[in-house]
């Protein structure tokens, strides 16, 4: 009997070794007054993660996902959500009472307890609104150092959380004090109207002894990555004036000579991903990113759009789209504007950059009315936004075709053109093939020189 049980013993010791160490958390809750019946996570350092949960009919919601720092949202509502191995978080809140109703709850919830009152604490002190960034620096930085102070001191008063954790949590509060001052020169340049705003030395000069190169905590962090990404777009802009070549080039050349492999092809891929969309030599473009990255995934994924865009050079037949409503009346196609160029105008209501090209667009449609040109503005808003499209055809007086494309982001001509940002501009010829499938925008003089260039 003894040999036996020693035999099961044996067995069970074994079977221990033989499982997998647990590397994901539970996450699962219950939303009441829900606006809608999904709950979206997105992750904070992968940008490219977002995970839909869908809710059931009482609002409760079960997921399993990997440790990691995300995103929880559910309609207006957000929260953020650190996640270790092993965690078991319930999370539960009104939809129609956020701020006061959320909880979390079980293994790991101390965490998230702690973040949601860091956020608050952040909110408080930094006020409503960008007045904050009017100010002028020493009382900016006196706001940011008290954000920083009250941070840490909420830290380490908060329990059930490891030492180890709190070691790097208080890093992630200086990054984010540093990337606070870094943007202060953009912020208070912009918000203050103060074009060609330089910060005085001694303002920045916390950040002289930064390295750059500390993997950790580029994986990590978000500030610390923020911090990484704009020490390295600093570098490409240098390179942009001293050699005279195109921003999204420099960005490559300058990310391509990092020394650490995996900030390297984290910021080329990030570069990549969007710029490969609007360049304008996408085979040099896409030389110099293959060139530089590493990374064999991220690698597949540039290369399909690669793929894809190639389809849209100059002279390749244009993609279309059918029967879009049209503001004016009735439903429009591209093909029902043959004869004349299109120049083609991506935008939506909620897009400040969008609306800044408004002024210069209308500009520029009176400049060539009754010429051999059409001037088609395409709307990507939510069909829940169609009013609002309405109205500000209206009140903002737009011209041109205006129209509504039929499925927002997801509308196929907006998909065949690997549209990822807006405003986006498209010329095509009187016979439907591209022009080119990234227009100079209305505020660009270049785009006059090109309808000079084709004598329209």
């Amino acid at each position: 009997m003894k040999k036996v049980w020693l035999l099961i013993a044996v067995i069970a010791i074994v079977s221990c070794k033989n499982e997998a160490p647990i590397d994901y958390a539970l996450v699962s809750g219950k939303i009441t007054n829900a606006t809608t019946n999904e709950a979206t996570i997105y992750g904070l350092i992968d940008r490219d993660f977002r995970e839909k949960m869908t809710l059931s009919e009482d609002g409760s919601f079960k997921d399993t996902l990997k440790a990691g720092s995300y995103l929880f949202s559910q309609g207006k509502n957000r929260a953020p959500l650190y996640l270790s191995a092993g965690d078991n978080i319930t999370i539960n809140f009104d939809a129609k009472n956020f701020k006061s109703s959320l909880t979390f709850s079980g293994k790991g919830s101390e965490i998230n307890v702690y973040l949601g009152a860091k956020g608050a604490k952040e909110k408080e002190l930094m006020g409503a609104g960008t007045g904050v960034y009017v100010k002028e620096e020493a009382d900016y930085k006196k706001v940011v150092y008290e954000i920083k102070t009250a941070q840490e001191e909420l830290l380490a008063a908060a329990s059930g959380i490891s030492s180890a954790y709190k070691e790097k949590e208080n890093r992630n509060i200086n990054y984010s004090y540093l990337e606070k001052l870094n943007k202060y020169k953009t912020y208070h340049a912009y918000y203050a109207k103060k074009k060609g705003f330089e910060p005085s030395k001694q303002f920045l000069s916390e950040l002289e002894t930064l390295k750059y190169d500390h993997e950790e905590d580029f994986n990590s962090f978000v500030s610390y990555k923020g911090l990484v990404t704009a020490h390295y777009m600093s570098k490409a802009s240098e390179l942009e004036k001293k050699e005279a070549i195109k921003g999204d080039m420099a960005m490559l050349k300058v990310g391509g000579a990092i020394e650490n492999e995996t900030i390297k092809n984290s910021l080329l891929y990030e570069a990549a991903k969007y710029g490969i969309t609007y360049t304008n030599n996408l085979e040099a473009f896409y030389s110099a990113y293959m060139a530089g990255s590493t990374n064999k995934t991220n690698n597949e994924k540039i290369t399909k759009s690669y793929n894809a865009l190639k389809v849209l050079d100059k002279g390749n037949v244009s993609p279309k789209f059918v029967d879009y409503e049209n503001n004016a009346g009735g439903t429009t196609s591209l093909d029902d504007l043959k004869g004349k160029y299109v120049y083609v105008d991506v935008w939506a209501t909620w897009c400040g950059p969008c609306k800044a090209e408004i002024p210069f667009l209308k500009k520029v449609e009176k400049q060539y009315h009754g010429k051999n040109i059409h001037f088609l503005s395409l709307s990507i808003d939510k069909a829940k936004d169609h009013d609002k499209w309405k109205a500000m055809i209206k009140d903002k007086e737009l011209g041109g075709i205006q129209l509504f494309a039929d499925n927002d982001w997801n509308s196929k001509f907006v998909t065949d053109y690997l549209i990822k940002g807006i405003p986006r501009f498209i010329l095509i010829d009187p016979t439907g093939n591209i022009v080119t499938a990234n227009a100079p925008r209305p505020s660009n003089k270049k785009l006059i020189e090109l309808f000079d260039e084709l004598k329209i």
